[in-house]
């Protein structure tokens, strides 16, 4: 499983795969970086980590959901 994050940047928002050099996608608001990340990881099996400008984690994802490690109750 690939991981995933998105950050903050100077020019905005960025997503970029771990241990990688440049970001596969850039926004300019955290909502657009967040709509095109879902498309971008469609068909793939990977966890995406959405970060708050401060840089600590606000959320996680899974893609697909049935590869969500975690079972929880409703």
């Amino acid at each position: 499983m690939d991981n995933y994050h998105i950050t903050k940047t100077d020019k905005g928002w960025a997503l970029k795969k771990q241990g990688a050099d440049r970001a596969s996608k850039t926004a300019s608001t955290k909502a657009e970086i967040v709509a095109l990340a879902s498309e971008f990881l469609e068909g793939k099996t990977a966890s995406l980590k959405i970060h708050k400008e401060d840089g600590t984690i606000q959320e996680e994802r899974t893609y697909p959901r049935a590869a969500d490690p975690t079972k929880t109750k409703g």
